[in-house]
Order: structure tokens, then C-alpha cells, then sequence
């Protein structure tokens, strides 16, 4: 009875909280206190939806047709391929520029080339899907590395192999991780559709329709439609948070074993040597043999010579590598600085869900909001209030870098057993003594797989918002290269983007091997 009255007690708090937040939009929107009325009222928003609702109806439908196929696509290829890293380890190696490669290049470069490579609907849901398929790839691969060895090691002792393991013991151990990730992909896909949809000419779609309401000076129909693709990830999210919380209430009484990155098996240098070897010109022979089974013109589709051509061997080589140069020292600064920004945001957020459940689930629709609004809708109100500078860049970077490292480190703290917290309350700590002593350590391993996600994405926030916002660094390149038809360009910054966020990646794993991670075990 007192844990029912104080779960009420809880969800209460949460309304109030909601209600006071949508108050002090509605009242800031009423009054015009945000950059002169960018900020419409809640009211005005939802009036002006209700009213052209029958417009809205076929971009909305065609904007979910487009996301949930690619979301189904993009999570089956991720479940898979965690699977196939798991049971060959080598094969994760052999495929670790592939995976950061479709987590790490930037949409708006690949978003025209797709369009041109392929038929509209297939266009989007590629791209839908390559927005979700990394996030849960991570978290399901994680998952059924930290499944329990003496479990494992029970099933061999019967006679089972490594895919009754995997069937019996990995995959079901890894299922609140996958559906960790499923929470992360839900709005990446909406995301996914919707920037596809604004640069492909498409009729119909929450894309096309945002791009054909920029030029009108209509702030409360550009909120109607960020409101619209926040409920549609909303649903997939809370559809995803259920099943999360209903599983990982059947397993948080067993033990949770946070096994650290798995050190490469022991090779011989020239073992070794191939096998970095092959990881490295993997990825290159995957774009060239793609290229090459598309047809399409050089011209638009640069292969991995063409690129080097075009920066060390061409004409226009040194004024493009000048420029590249340039635009590097501009993004990789403040790269860093949104990194570390939006990791300790995440983190910050994922304390609150511990320490103060209520206020969380107050916050987490406004954080949800933050993932689906197209960014192109939200830069201007950003620019009115902070500015061109430095501070845009950061807010946007954090936008769109902490919700994927919040999910997985909120997921973390649920996933800690009762019984880890048994003794610190038999001795009447306090929600932050347990949090210090038992919770944060208990999650070092999540804490490191959030960085691994959000190190590629601070680059790609950084890219969106020198491309939309401050005309600065490899975004703003990019966005000239593409007014100027400069393929050779386009090309070139996304491989520079890529490779560093490769070099990100990398960065949070050997922090991993070196700093180690925590263990919570059942005695």
C-alpha cells in the first residue's frame, strides 16, 4: 500500500511538474519574450495543427511508413550483425570502419547521393535505417558481452554450442540492452526520414512539408510540425521504455557481470598486422564495389580514388586542401568541447532519473522533443537567442549528442541489482551516498559504451550547426560544396569526418582498456 501511494505520489509530482513547464511556454509564447515571438504559445501550436490537420495527414503518413520500415530493417541488420560480432570476434574488428562509417557520415552529404542511386521511398528508408542500425548494434553487442560465463559455460558443459549460447544465455540477457537501443532508434528513424525527405523533392512527407513552410514566417505551423514528428518517436519510445522496464524488472534480482572490452586474442605481429590491415581497406573495397554496382557517373559519385584525386592529384588539389585545412581547424576545437559537454549533460540527466524518477519523466518529453524537431526548424529560434557563436554550436551539439549516451547510462542504473544496495541501506545511507558508492561505479561499463556513442554524433551536431548556423568549419564547407556542385569536395569532407570521428571512437575504447570498468556481482 505505502509503495502504491508513493508511486502516485510520484507520477502527481511528474504532472505538476509538466503542467508548470507548459505554462511557462505558453506564457513566454503569449507575452513574446522569446526572440520576439519565435517561441509561439503551446496553444497557438496545437490550434494551428488541429486546423490543418487534413493537410498534415499524408505527410504524416507517408513520414511513418518511411520510418518504421526503416526501423525494422535497420534493428533486424543491427540484432544480426551484434550476433555475428559476438560469436566471431574478428568479424567486429573486420567491420569496425563499416560500423562507424554508417554511424559517423553526416546525412546531409549522403542524403543527395542516395536520391540520386536510388528510387524515392527506397532513398529514405536507407537512410532511416542507417540512422538506427549503430545505436542498437552497440547496445545489443554489448549486452550479450556481459552475459554471465558460468551460464555459458553450463550450456557447453550439456553439449551446447556457441549458437545455443547465443539462443539460450546471450541473447536473452542482452534483451534490455537491445531494447535500450530500440528507445535510441526509435526517434533517429524519424530523423533519418525526415531529413531525407527535405532534401529529396519528395510530394509528401513531415520533411517536404517543413521545407515548403521555412519561407513563410510561421512559427507556430514549424512547431506544429515538430510537435507531430515528436509523437510519432514518442510512440516507438514508449513503446520500447515499457517493454525495457517489464524485462528488466524480471532480471534485476540476478546478477549483473559488466565484463570490460574484450582484449584481441593473441596473434603473431604479421597476424595482427593483416588483420588491422583488412579492417582498414575493408570499408574502402565496400564503397569502391558499391560505386561500381550502382552505374552512377563519377562525376557524383566519387570513388576512393577519385577522392585522393581530387585532393592530392588534380588541379584544384592544393586550393582543396588549403580549404579542408581550414575548415578543420574550425570544427575539431569545438568538437571536443561539445564532446565533453554533451557526455557530462547525459550523465547529469541520468543521475536525476536515479536519484529523482519523477522529475525525470518530467524533463524526458522535452528531451525527446529536443531529438525530433528538425534541426533546421529550431536553428533559428537558437540564433535569435544565443547567437553565431560558440554558445549555438555547443547547445546544438549537446541536442543532439546526449540523448543516446542519457538512454544508455539511465538504462545502466535500472540494471543494477537490488541487493547491490542492500548493505549501504542497512546502514541508512541516503539516495546520494548509494549513488556514489554503489550506483556510479556499478556502471562504468555503460559509461564508456554512452561515449562510444556520443563522441561520433558530437562531430555530426558540430557539422549541423556550422552548416545551419555559424557558416563556420567542415558544415559550412559542405553546404558551399553543395551549392557548387563540388562532388570532389562533398566526398572529402565526409571521409575527413569520418576519419575523425573513427579517431573519437577509438579515443573512448583504449580510455576503456586503460581505466577499466566496474563489477556488479551476486555473492
Amino acid at each position: 500500500m505505502t509503495g502504491r501511494l508513493t508511486g502516485n505520489w510520484g507520477h502527481l509530482v511528474t504532472a505538476v511538474l509538466i503542467v508548470c513547464l507548459l505554462l511557462a511556454w505558453e506564457i513566454a509564447g503569449q507575452m513574446k519574450l522569446v526572440a520576439g515571438g519565435t517561441l509561439p504559445a503551446i496553444s497557438a501550436v496545437i490550434l494551428r495543427l488541429i486546423g490543418e490537420f487534413d493537410d498534415y495527414w499524408p505527410h504524416l503518413t507517408a513520414t511513418l511508413r518511411t520510418a518504421s520500415t526503416g526501423f525494422v530493417i535497420g534493428n533486424l541488420v543491427a540484432v544480426a550483425a551484434a550476433a555475428m560480432f559476438c560469436l566471431w570476434p574478428f568479424s567486429e574488428r573486420l567491420f569496425r570502419g563499416i560500423n562507424i562509417t554508417v554511424f559517423t557520415v553526416p546525412p546531409i552529404a549522403i542524403a543527395p547521393v542516395l536520391v540520386i542511386a536510388l528510387d524515392g521511398d527506397t532513398a529514405r528508408i536507407t537512410l532511416a535505417a542507417l540512422l538506427v542500425y549503430f545505436p542498437t548494434m552497440t547496445a545489443a553487442l554489448t549486452g550479450m558481452q556481459t552475459a554471465d560465463p558460468r551460464v555459458i559455460d553450463l550450456v557447453h558443459a550439456y553439449g551446447g554450442g556457441n549458437f545455443k549460447a547465443l539462443y539460450l544465455v546471450r541473447l536473452r540477457t542482452a534483451l534490455p540492452a537491445i531494447l535500450s537501443g530500440f528507445q535510441i532508434a526509435a526517434p533517429a528513424a524519424v530523423l533519418g526520414a525526415i531529413l531525407a525527405e527535405f532534401g529529396s523533392g519528395a510530394r509528401w512527407g513531415l520533411g517536404s512539408f517543413l521545407l515548403g513552410s521555412l519561407g513563410r514566417a510561421e512559427p507556430d505551423r514549424l512547431w506544429g510540425i515538430g510537435l507531430t514528428a515528436t509523437a510519432i518517436s514518442a510512440l516507438g519510445y514508449v513503446v520500447a521504455a515499457v517493454a525495457a522496464k517489464w524485462v528488466t524488472g524480471e532480471n534485476k534480482a540476478l546478477s549483473l557481470t559488466v565484463s570490460q572490452v574484450r582484449a584481441a586474442p593473441a596473434q603473431g605481429r604479421l597476424q595482427s598486422f593483416a588483420m588491422v590491415l583488412a579492417a582498414l581497406l575493408f570499408p574502402f573495397l565496400v564503397w569502391q564495389g558499391l560505386i561500381w554496382a550502382s552505374g552512377l557517373s563519377p562525376i557524383i559519385a566519387k570513388t576512393p580514388f577519385g577522392v585522393i584525386d581530387y585532393l592530392f592529384l588534380g588541379k584544384t588539389a592544393e586550393s582543396a586542401q588549403a580549404r579542408l585545412l581550414v575548415a578543420l581547424s574550425q570544427t575539431v576545437p569545438i568538437t571536443l568541447l561539445g564532446m565533453i559537454a554533451g557526455l557530462l549533460f547525459a550523465f547529469l540527466l541520468s543521475l536525476v532519473s536515479f536519484v529523482s524518477p519523477a522529475i525525470m519523466r518530467a524533463i524526458l518529453p522535452f528531451a525527446l522533443f529536443t531529438q525530433t524537431m528538425p534541426l533546421v526548424a529550431l536553428t533559428p529560434l537558437a540564433v535569435l537567442i544565443f547567437g553565431r557563436g560558440i554558445t549555438v554550436t555547443l547547445v546544438i551539439t549537446i541536442s543532439v549528442t546526449f540523448f543516446a549516451a542519457f538512454v544508455v547510462l539511465a538504462q545502466g542504473f535500472a540494471l543494477i541489482p537490488k541487493s547491490a544496495f542492500d548493505l549501504v541501506e542497512s546502514y541508512g545511507a541516503s539516495t546520494w551516498k548509494k549513488l556514489w558508492l554503489i550506483a556510479v561505479p556499478a556502471c562504468g561499463k555503460w559509461i564508456f559504451v554512452a561515449g562510444r556513442l556520443a563522441l561520433p554524433k558530437a562531430l555530426l551536431g558540430v557539422m549541423i550547426a556550422e552548416w545551419l548556423a555559424t557558416g563556420k568549419g567542415l558544415g559550412n564547407l559542405l553546404n558551399q560544396s553543395r551549392g557548387y556542385l563540388d562532388y570532389g569536395m562533398i566526398w572529402s569532407v565526409a571521409v575527413v569526418s569520418i576519419l575523425l570521428s573513427v579517431a573519437l571512437y577509438q579515443l573512448a575504447e583504449l580510455a576503456e582498456r586503460l581505466l577499466g570498468n566496474g563489477r556488479v556481482t551476486r555473492d
